[in-house]
């Protein structure tokens, strides 16, 4: 069962660099801060749709008084991330962009496990994932030079 969970990871990070790439090159035609409007409401029509026209949701939005309000920062943070994705890959090509954001995701996600940021489970730092980071960054330095 934890390997579909990881399967299903790698299969969100093939669409993350899909996704990516199409948006920068999106933004290459309509602008940057064009594109992440257009990506953003083609994204709201598809979820709605979802929702509330075929019901797939399983959730209780009568529940969202009881979110804390630093939750909602998900939605300002995902218009930075889809802005700075989609500029960075329209200037630096799809597999710099992408190393620089997997390091960038790998050392915040470890800094979320470490003090179990958001209320998620904490997960102690140890040795292999400090020598596992710095091979990280290692191999971003290779992969980034040109």
């Amino acid at each position: 069962m934890k390997y579909m969970f990881l399967l299903v990871a790698a299969a969100s990070g093939i669409a993350m660099a899909l996704q990516g790439s199409i948006n920068g090159a999106l933004g290459k035609i309509v602008g940057v801060l064009e594109g992440t409007f257009l990506v953003h409401a083609i994204g709201l029509v598809l979820v709605s749709i979802l929702l509330f026209l075929i019901g797939l949701g399983r959730g209780d939005l009568s529940r969202i008084g009881e979110v804390p309000w630093y939750l909602y920062l998900g939605g300002v943070i995902n218009v930075a991330i889809i802005y700075g994705v989609m500029l960075s890959i329209s200037k630096e090509g799809a597999g710099n962009a992408t190393t620089a954001i997997i390091v960038g995701q790998l050392v915040m996600a470890m800094i979320i496990d470490c003090f179990g940021l958001f209320g998620l489970e904490k997960f102690s730092f140890t040795w292999g994932r400090g020598v596992g980071l710095v091979l990280m960054a290692i191999a971003a330095k290779l992969l980034l030079n040109k």
